[in-house]
C-alpha cells in the first residue's frame, strides 16, 4: 500500500505490522515464560473457568481493529482535500502540514514501541494509543462542526481567508493526538492479537495464521469502505458527517476491546533492543580514546551463549564499523564484578549487542535508497490530489471525490502482488523446476523506474491540465480527473517493486529477534522522506520565486504556477537515486544477502510478498 493515493498512511502501517507480525509468527517460548502471563489462579472449588486467549479474546481484538482502521483511514484518504477547501491552505502550507503530520504518525511508533517493550506492555499502550486517537478525532470533528475553528470558506481565487493561528493551534492538536495515538495503535495492535495463542504448538502456529488472515481481511475491508463511502460523505455530503464517523468508529473500537478485557493473555514488557543500541553507542563514545590495534580476540566482553530463547541468535564477531568494538572491549579487568558480569553496562557491552548495532548501521545504504523512493511517492498524496480538486471529476451526473484517486494505487498494487505470486511464479516454477523469483535488486531497480516514469507522466498530465484551464480561464481545467490514474497507478507499482523488497530486506537481514526493529526502521524512511520532502517544497518555492517569472510551487491555485517542472525535478532525483543504488548501495544488499546463505531469504520473500 502506498504514499501513492489516499489509503497510504494506513497502508504504510500494515506493512509495519506485517514487520510485527514475522516477529510474532517465530517465536518459542522459553520455560519461563508461563510467569510473564497474566492469568487467574486455579479454583477447585469453582467450576472450571474458560482458559483465557484464543478464538474467545481474538473476536474482540478484530473488532476493535477494524473499527479503528475504519477512523484512521477516514482521516488520512481526504485530508489534502480537508486542509485545501475548508482551511484555505495553499499548496505549500499545505504540504509542509501534511508532510510533517505524516512523518511524525511514522516517527511516534518508535517511541510506542519502546514503552510497550520496556514499561507498559502492548495492552495499555493499545488503551493509551486508542484513546488519544479518539480525542484527535473528537477535535477534528469539532472543527468541522464550528465555523469560527476556521476560516471562512473560499469559493474561489487567491484572496482567501487565512485561518488565524489560534485556529491552526486547534488543528495541530487534533492532528498531534492523532500521530500520538498512531504511536500506541501501530507498533502494538496486531502483535497483541498474536500474543493470545500459544506458539509453541503446532494448532497455536496454525491458529496464528489464521488470525493474520481474519486480520488482513478485516483491514482491507475497512480500507475499502474509508476510501469509498466515508470519503464519498466528507466530499460531497459533510465533513461533519464524515468525520464524525470516524471518531464513532474510534469509540465502538476502544469500548469492544475493554470488553474483552477479561479474555486476554496479557504479557509483560520484556525489554527493548534500543537500550541495548543506545548502550553500544555510549559506551563506544566513552572509550574512543582506546586504540583496537593488536587486541586479542580475548580483550572483548563475550559472554558464554544461553541459548534460552530459540529466536535469539547468537552473533559472530566481525571486523565491520570497528569503532563499534571498542564498547565491548575490557579495559581493565575492574570492569568486570565476582560473577564476571559488567559492573557498568553503560561503559560495557557484550560482543552480541555490538554486533546487533553493526547489523543496523549496516541498513543505512539500502535505507537512503528507501528515502529516495518515498519521496516520490510523496508527491501523489499532496500535489496529486491538488491537481484532482482542479481537474473536472464529472462522469455524467457523478462527481468524482478527489480522495478516491488513491484507490488506483492500491489496486495497482494488489494486482501486482497477486500477477506475480499467484499467476507468475507458478507458471515459471512449472517451465524452468527452478526458483525464479525477481531479485531485490532487479526489483528495486524497476521500482525506482516507476517512479521515474510517475513523475514524467504527472508532468505532462500537469502541463496540459494547466493549459487547458488558462485557455477556458478558469480554476477548473476541464481535463478530466481519469487523466491522473495512470501516475497515481504507477505510484502504487513503484510501491509494490521497491517498497515491498526494500521491508523484506530488513526483515531478512536482521535475525528473528529484531523484526520489531526491521519494521521500525522501515518506517522510520518514510518519516524521513515526508520530512525531507517537506525542505525540497520550500527550497524550490523560495529559489523559483526569486529567480523565475513563475514560481514552480505555491499559492491555491496550480494554474499559476509550473508544477510540472517540479515533478521534472523530482523525476531527476530518482534517476539520481537508480544511479546511487546501482553504484554503490546495491553492493551491501549483495554483501548481507551472502552473509545468510541458504537462509531463508527465498522463503521469506515469498512470505513478505504474499502477507503484504
Amino acid at each position: 500500500m502506498g504514499k501513492g493515493g489516499g489509503g497510504t498512511e494506513l497502508r504504510k502501517a500494515a506493512e509495519k505490522e506485517v514487520g510485527e507480525m514475522e516477529n510474532v509468527l517465530t517465536k518459542t517460548s522459553s520455560s519461563s515464560a508461563d510467569s510473564d502471563i497474566t492469568r487467574a489462579p486455579p479454583n477447585s472449588l469453582l467450576p472450571p473457568k474458560k482458559e483465557a486467549g484464543g478464538w474467545r479474546s481474538v473476536k474482540y481484538i478484530l473488532g476493535n481493529e477494524s473499527f479503528e482502521k475504519l477512523a484512521s483511514m477516514g482521516l488520512i484518504a481526504n485530508l489534502t482535500v480537508y486542509l485545501q477547501t475548508r482551511f484555505n491552505m495553499d499548496g505549500i502550507q499545505l504540504v509542509n502540514v501534511f508532510n510533517i503530520w505524516s512523518g511524525s504518525t511514522n516517527v511516534t511508533p518508535l517511541l510506542g514501541a519502546f514503552l510497550s517493550d520496556t514499561y507498559l506492555g502492548r495492552f495499555r499502550t493499545l488503551i493509551c494509543g486508542s484513546t488519544a486517537s479518539f480525542l484527535g478525532m473528537v477535535v477534528m470533528s469539532l472543527i468541522a462542526g464550528i465555523p469560527n475553528l476556521r476560516p471562512l470558506r473560499c469559493t474561489g481565487g487567491s484572496n482567501c481567508q487565512k485561518p488565524e493561528f489560534w485556529q491552526l493551534g486547534v488543528l495541530y492538536l487534533g492532528l498531534g493526538l492523532l500521530a500520538i495515538g498512531a504511536g500506541g495503535v501501530r507498533p502494538c495492535n496486531i502483535a497483541f492479537g498474536a500474543d493470545q495463542f500459544d506458539t509453541r504448538t503446532e494448532k497455536g502456529r496454525a491458529q496464528l495464521e489464521s488470525f493474520f488472515n481474519w486480520w488482513y481481511f478485516s483491514f482491507t475491508v475497512s480500507l475499502v469502505i474509508a476510501l469509498t463511502v466515508v470519503v464519498y460523505v466528507q466530499t460531497n455530503v459533510s465533513w461533519v458527517i464524515g468525520y464524525g464517523i470516524p471518531a464513532a468508529c474510534l469509540f465502538f473500537s476502544i469500548v469492544i476491546f475493554l470488553i474483552g478485557k477479561h479474555t486476554y493473555i496479557i504479557t509483560k514488557p520484556q525489554g527493548s533492543v534500543f537500550v541495548d543500541m543506545a548502550k553500544v553507542i555510549v559506551a563506544a563514545c566513552k572509550k574512543r580514546a582506546m586504540s583496537l590495534e593488536s587486541t586479542p580476540e580475548n580483550s572483548f566482553y563475550d559472554p558464554p551463549w544461553i541459548e534460552s530463547d530459540q529466536r535469539v541468535t547468537k552473533l559472530a564477531h566481525t571486523n565491520m564499523f570497528k569503532f563499534f568494538d571498542k564498547a565491548a572491549l575490557i579495559a581493565d579487568p575492574s570492569e568486570l564484578d565476582d560473577k564476571g558480569l559488567p559492573k557498568n553496562s553503560w561503559r560495557l557491552c557484550s560482543v552480541q549487542q555490538v554486533e546487533q548495532l553493526k547489523l543496523v548501521v549496516g541498513l543505512v545504504p539500502v535505507w537512503i535508497t528507501g528515502i529516495g523512493c518515498f519521496i516520490t511517492m510523496d508527491q501523489m498524496n499532496t500535489f496529486g490530489l491538488m491537481q484532482a480538486i482542479q481537474s473536472n471529476n464529472k462522469i455524467h451526473n457523478f462527481k468524482i471525490p478527489p480522495g478516491w484517486m488513491g484507490l488506483s494505487s492500491m489496486i495497482c498494487l494488489s494486482t501486482w502482488i497477486f500477477i506475480y505470486e499467484q499467476i507468475y511464479l507458478p507458471y515459471a516454477k512449472k517451465r524452468s523446476k527452478k526458483n525464479v523469483r525477481l531479485t531485490m535488486r532487479q526489483r528495486i531497480n524497476t521500482g525506482i523506474v516507476m517512479a521515474i516514469l510517475c513523475m514524467v507522466v504527472a508532468g505532462i498530465v500537469e502541463k496540459n491540465r494547466r493549459e487547458t484551464a488558462l485557455k477556458q480561464g478558469s480554476l477548473l481545467s476541464p481535463q478530466s480527473i481519469l487523466l491522473l490514474l495512470p501516475q497515481f497507478s504507477l505510484s502504487g507499482l513503484n510501491e509494490g517493486f521497491a517498497a515491498v523488497a526494500v521491508m523484506e530486506y530488513y526483515t531478512n537481514h536482521l535475525p528473528e529477534s529484531m523484526r520489531t526493529l526491521a519494521g521500525a526502521i522501515f518506517f522510520l524512511s518514510f518519516s524521513a522522506s515526508s520530512y525531507l520532502n517537506t525542505v525540497i517544497v520550500n527550497v524550490v518555492h523560495h529559489v523559483t520565486e526569486k529567480l523565475g517569472k513563475t514560481p514552480w510551487l505555491g499559492g491555491r491555485d496550480l494554474n499559476k504556477v509550473k508544477l510540472d517542472n517540479f515533478y521534472y525535478l523530482i523525476a531527476g532525483l530518482a534517476l539520481l537515486n537508480l544511479l546511487y543504488f546501482n553504484l554503490f548501495s546495491c553492493r551491501y544488499l549483495e554483501k548481507n544477502a551472502d552473509k545468510r546463505p541458504g537462509s531463508r531469504h527465498e522463503d521469506k520473500g515469498l512470505e513478505m510478498n504474499e502477507n503484504v
